[in-house]
C-alpha cells in the first residue's frame, strides 16, 4: 500500500469501528432493557461527536489577554479564566472552542454549553475577543466581534452607549450569537443588518431550554428588559 495512504485508511478505520460499536451498544441496551439505557448511549454517543471537534480557538493564556486594555484592575483580570467549551454549529458539526470568563462561572458555563450540546443549538463561533480579527486600532473591538457573529465574554470595555463598565469589563456575561440576535434600542439595531426573528435557527426566546437553564442558575438576560432589548446578552452580578 502506498505509504501516504496508511494514515487515511487508519482514521477511516478509527471511525467506522467507533460507529460499529455505537450500533452494537444501542442494540444490547434494546435487548436487555438496561436501566438508563437512553442517557447511557447518549453520553456515547456525545464523546463520539466530541472526538470529531474542529478547533476554532485553542490560544495559549498570553494569547487570550494580548491587547488588553491597559486600564484593567489587576483584582479583575486575575479572576479571569479560559474555558474550553464544545458546541453544535451552524455547519452541522460540533466544534471546540474558548471563552474568558470569570473563573467562578465556570460551572454555569459547562451546565449551559452541554444543555446547548445536547439540543444541537447552533452557536456560530465561540473565540476570545483578543483574536487579531476583532482588533480595530489595536484594541479588542466589540462591533468586529458581534458582526462576525462570534459569542464571547470577557472584554473590559463601557455599556453600550454610556459611561459605566459593562459586566462584560468583570467577566461576568456572556454574548451568544449575536446575528440571531441582537441589541435593539429604538431604531438601533447592533449589530448591523441583524433583525431579530425568533423562529430562525440560533434565536433565543423567553421559552428556550438555553435561556430557562441561564435564568434557573441565577443569570438575567437582555431579552427580558424592558427600555432596551439584548437578546445575546446573558449576565450575572457579584451578589447573586
Amino acid at each position: 500500500m502506498n505509504k501516504k495512504l496508511i494514515p487515511v485508511v487508519n482514521t477511516i478505520m478509527k471511525r467506522f469501528h467507533h460507529f460499529i460499536f455505537l450500533f452494537l451498544f444501542s442494540i444490547f441496551l434494546t435487548i436487555t432493557g438496561v436501566a438508563g439505557s437512553q442517557s447511557l448511549y447518549a453520553e456515547a454517543l456525545e464523546g463520539a461527536t466530541q472526538e470529531c471537534s474542529i478547533v476554532d480557538s485553542k490560544m495559549t493564556p498570553g494569547e487570550a489577554f494580548d491587547g488588553l486594555d491597559g486600564r484593567c484592575p489587576a483584582d479583575i483580570l486575575k479572576r479571569q479564566k479560559i474555558i474550553t467549551v464544545n458546541y453544535y454549529s451552524f455547519d452541522g458539526k460540533v466544534h471546540e472552542g474558548q471563552l474568558v470568563i470569570d473563573g467562578e462561572l465556570e460551572d454555569d458555563i459547562k451546565t449551559v454549553f452541554k444543555e446547548a450540546l445536547k439540543i444541537r443549538f447552533p452557536i456560530f463561533s465561540v473565540i476570545p475577543i483578543s483574536d487579531r480579527k476583532f482588533r480595530k486600532d489595536g484594541r479588542w473591538n466589540d462591533d468586529l466581534s458581534m458582526e462576525a457573529n462570534n459569542t464571547s465574554a470577557f472584554n473590559y470595555r463601557l455599556i453600550m452607549g454610556g459611561t459605566g463598565l459593562s459586566k462584560h469589563a468583570t467577566g461576568r456575561a456572556i454574548d451568544i450569537n449575536p446575528f440571531q440576535n441582537p441589541y435593539i434600542k429604538g431604531d438601533m439595531i447592533i449589530p448591523k443588518n441583524s433583525s431579530y426573528a425568533p423562529e430562525i435557527e440560533g434565536t433565543l426566546r423567553s421559552d428556550h431550554p438555553i435561556v430557562l437553564t441561564f435564568l434557573r442558575l441565577g443569570w438575567e438576560w437582555g431579552g427580558n428588559w424592558t427600555s432596551l432589548k439584548d437578546y445575546q446578552h446573558f449576565e450575572k452580578p457579584l451578589n447573586k
